[in-house]
């Protein structure tokens, strides 16, 4: 505070006397003052107590032009260059150049008033007179490594500095006018620039567009009448000729900011441009940068881009066209509410510059740039899209030649197509039709797939497009390949030539199915019109290529809604007919085969189609698989993939048996719950000898909720044969509720067991190393299996539950005496116990003996437990005896009881 009073104090004390002096002595006093003011400066970190700031700044402002103006004075260009760079930089004793320069400098970073004093000085001409020296005219010495001196880019920083806070003023802009530097400066950028100094290319940019931001309607008239951007676009027009493209883009957009800039006050600059062939000017340096390597200097090129780009809505008047809504149209599509007062197109002449562009470039760059504009254009007012599609045309016309362009920007072009239904609402008819004449061309593969995967995400948008589609005759073209296709496929069956089907051809047939999957999605009609051309043999054949079946199968449950029994033909044939190692193609079709039968219609076609003795045969077929250790084919599944296999076939013979009559009579009459029983027993992790083993006294007991628990989710040792088995025994206990093929249980297992986190992270890892088109089925139980067998925070709770499935009740009691290894008897008995502990439960309730006694199947249940009911010293001959004193006051068989 002490040192700004004694400047305040010195300052007023010049005030005083000044008018009094000679001007040499007025001058000198200035500059002797100015030390002081910059070393109070520094030491209070820019905090100014200075009363008399603006005179400062104008009375240093003055001087500072005045002697500006003096050095330049009667001295050629080049002399006056050097002159002036002398003066700026001098230090020592003859440093009054630099003094004041550092002193403006920091004065105009003050406030806006101190700016207008500075402006009012007419340092605003004078230092626009120095640009153009120091840009136009560059130095003959640098220092010695070529690189300009740190005094020179101190000095530059000050000066632009400067100039960009007052030419950002209006009334700064308005200064320049006086002199005629301003148009001299924007025409040697547009002729000069392979000849200007290159240190000061950039901070002249800089300092010109800040004055283009502040153009007044005075500076618009001034620059028009000194026909700057005429004379601007000939020099241009000469530098496309011989200048590298990244530099006539950095001069070119130059002046294409005060065009554009101006544009808001007045729209004299625009018509001169467009009047002296401006466009061809842009089209010719554009065209000029195929090729252009991607780095820092490309900014200039996508500077004129987004300044054409805003060029297309300037114009006078508003575009009227009245275009032809073909139809039919998406439900929610109404082009009166399209219309807005937002930016639309008024400028064709711009727009056709870009539409030029991609038609005659294959750059990648200049053709990404393009199409994002376009969508900025649309993203600016909806109404534009119909404005430029039924004037120019332009994706209607892009659409013949995207065959043309690198991948990239063909995927990009059909993002753009596929935003005109998901953004605008809107069906482009015509462009569909080109689209589809693409795809039946297939002059390049990976443009006729992400044409179709376009259509595709369209299709899935609306049913109306099942329609669209099938009426343009894109369903019929898609069937004919595929049937080609599928011919090609059988006659390589088993064998595997060379160039069969790779890479994009096989991602294409992909997508073919995934689009005859989404037309045939809750139609009909086009489900018919599939089966009228004699697909369903052809679409059999794609089940075998894990990359084709997600969509396979949506086509075959589609047809399954006009003809169940064809459907379940072909599922269950193909489960019967499938090898010992297509583990994942019988869990697919075991999947696909449960969302059918989900509707009860369906239920009589999976018996007649013997869907039950098929799913019995994937048991049969699976003998050995859960053995301990595994062996031969199975030791490379892995025992979770077989558990899945099970409980999916389980679960799908659930599902048939579910509240249906006919079903349930008939898988009981058949012995078919007896042919389970058998086959679940050979699966290897039950004892295949069949016979009671000799009862131990049992140490301790545990429920079977306890088992299930510790088998799942306990980190305490456990014979896997002994998991295995409480899984299967957990799924038949689901089959019995008649749940085993809902989802009810929402929460999943938590991993805490070593194995199980392993195999979670090992198939995460095979995830991330080979992923496919469709859904795989991993290595571990589906979230619907571990749902059922609960959280084991959760006691094991059925209350009341009724008993649907009396047979599977049969099944659970014919592998009591298979629960069994040699060196576990004490835990084979054990887990006896708690399952005929379970079974008691079960029949707990009125409602479930009632079940279990008109079933008919308790001399089935006797039979297979006779030599526990015999021996009264066997463990379970007193819990089984418990369960038939329930069963007695219920049973309709009294001689069967006895």
């Amino acid at each position: 505070t002490l040192q700004w009073e004694t400047v305040n104090r010195q300052f007023i004390e010049y005030e005083q006397v000044a008018p009094f002096l000679v001007p040499e002595e007025q001058q000198r006093r200035l500059l002797d003052f100015l030390p002081l003011f910059l070393k109070a400066w520094e030491q209070s970190a820019g905090v100014i107590v200075f009363p008399n700031i603006q005179l400062l700044a104008s009375e240093v402002s003055k001087l500072l032009a005045k002697e500006i103006k003096r050095i330049l004075n009667g001295k050629p260009a080049e002399e006056a260059r050097l002159a002036l760079e002398q003066f700026l930089q001098q230090k020592g004793e003859a440093e009054d150049g630099c003094l004041l320069l550092k002193s403006v400098y920091l004065l105009s970073q003050t406030d806006v008033r101190t700016m207008w004093n500075i402006i009012g000085s007419g340092l605003p001409a004078a230092l626009m007179q120095c640009l153009y020296l120091f840009f136009t005219f560059p130095p003959k010495k640098t220092s010695d490594d070529g690189e300009t001196s740190d005094d020179d880019t101190e000095t530059q920083e000050m000066l632009v500095k400067i100039m960009l806070n007052m030419y950002r003023e209006e009334q700064g802009v308005e200064e320049l006018l006086a002199a005629d530097k301003l148009q001299s400066l924007i025409i040697a950028t547009a002729s000069l620039w392979d000849q200007c100094s290159h240190s000061w290319k950039v901070p002249t940019g800089r300092v010109l567009r800040t004055i283009s931001k502040a153009q007044t309607k005075n500076s618009i008239v001034y620059l028009q009448a000194m026909d700057c951007i005429k004379i601007a676009i000939q020099g241009l027009f000469k530098l496309a000729d011989t200048l590298p493209a990244c530099d006539v883009c950095e001069a070119a957009s130059i002046v294409l900011c005060f065009v554009k800039d101006s544009y808001l006050v007045s729209s004299a600059l625009l018509t001169e441009f467009e009047n002296n062939d401006g466009y061809q000017l842009l089209l010719k340096i554009l065209l000029r940068c195929e090729g252009l390597q991607q780095n820092e200097e490309n900014r200039y090129l996508d500077e004129i881009l987004d300044i054409l780009t805003c060029l297309t809505t300037c114009g006078k008047t508003e575009l009227k066209v009245s275009g032809n809504i073909v139809h039919p149209q998406l439900p929610h599509f109404d082009f009166e509410r399209t219309r807005s007062s937002g930016m639309t197109v008024k400028n064709l002449q711009a727009f056709q510059v870009l539409q030029s562009i991609f038609q005659k470039s294959n750059d990648q760059h200049l053709c990404r740039r393009i199409l994002a504009a376009i969508g900025t254009i649309w993203a600016w007012d909806t109404v534009n899209f119909f404005l430029l599609e039924w004037t120019l045309q332009p994706i209607n016309q892009f659409t013949d030649i995207i065959h043309l362009k690198p991948h990239p920007i063909q995927v990009q072009f059909f993002r753009l197509v596929e935003s005109i239904v998901l953004d605008l609402s809107y069906v482009p008819h015509e462009i569909l039709k080109k689209i589809q004449y693409l795809i039946k061309e297939n002059i390049v593969p990976f443009c006729t797939l992400t044409a179709l995967q376009c259509l595709l995400s369209m299709t899935k948008k609306d049913l109306l497009f099942s329609d669209i589609f099938r009426d343009s005759g894109l369903l019929g073209l898609l069937l004919a390949l595929l049937r080609k296709q599928a011919k090609i496929l059988r006659k390589s069956a088993g064998t595997h030539l060379p160039g069969v089907e790779e890479g994009t051809e096989k991602e294409l047939n992909a997508v073919m199915l995934k689009m005859v999957a989404a037309l045939t999605v809750g139609s009909v009609r086009n489900t018919v019109v599939l089966k009228d051309y004699g697909m369903v043999p052809y679409i059999k054949i794609f089940l075998d290529d894990e990359c084709y079946r997600s969509a396979t199968l949506s086509i075959l449950e589609q047809l399954s809604v006009i003809n169940y029994e064809e459907y379940m033909s072909i599922i269950i044939g193909a489960l019967c007919s499938s090898t010992q190692g297509e583990l994942h193609l019988k869990l697919d079709l075991l999947k696909s085969l449960l969302r059918v039968l989900e509707s009860p219609k369906s239920h009589s076609a999976f018996r007649t189609c013997s869907g039950f003795n098929g799913l019995l045969s994937l048991l049969s077929d699976m003998e050995g698989a859960l053995q301990d250790p595994p062996s031969g084919l199975w030791a490379a599944v892995g025992q979770n993939c077989i558990l899945e296999l099970v409980f999916y076939t389980l679960q799908g013979i659930t599902a048939a048996l579910h509240l249906d009559p006919v079903n349930s009579n008939f898988f009981q009459r058949s012995g078919l719950f007896e042919k389970m029983a058998e086959d679940l027993g050979t699966l290897g992790c039950f004892w295949t000898k069949g016979e009671w083993q000799i009862p131990l006294s049992l140490e301790k007991t545990r429920t079977f909720a306890e088992f299930l628990d510790v088998a799942l989710c306990s980190s305490e040792p456990f014979p896997m044969w002994l998991k295995n088995c409480i899984k299967i025994l957990n799924f038949l206990d689901h089959m019995i509720k008649g749940t085993l093929h809902l989802e009810s249980y929402r929460k999943e297992r938590k991993p805490e067991m070593g194995e199980a986190l392993r195999d979670d992270q090992e198939g995460l890892q095979a995830q991330e190393e080979h992923p496919v088109a469709f859904n795989r089925p991993s290595n571990k139980l589906p979230a619907s299996a571990y749902r059922l067998w609960g959280d084991p925070e959760q006691k094991w709770e059925v209350g009341d539950c009724a008993i649907v499935h009396p047979g599977a009740v049969c099944v659970m009691v014919r592998l009591l005496p298979k629960l069994y290894k040699e060196g576990h008897s004490q835990l084979s008995q054990e887990i006896q116990c708690a399952v005929v502990d379970h079974i008691q439960t079960l029949v707990k309730s009125e409602k479930s003996r009632q079940v279990m006694c008109g079933s008919g199947l308790l001399s089935t249940i006797i039979t297979s437990c006779q030599d526990a009911f015999r021996n009264e010293s066997h463990p379970l001959h007193l819990p089984l005896t418990r369960v038939f004193e329930k069963l007695a006051s219920q049973a309709i068989e009294p001689d069967v009881l006895r």
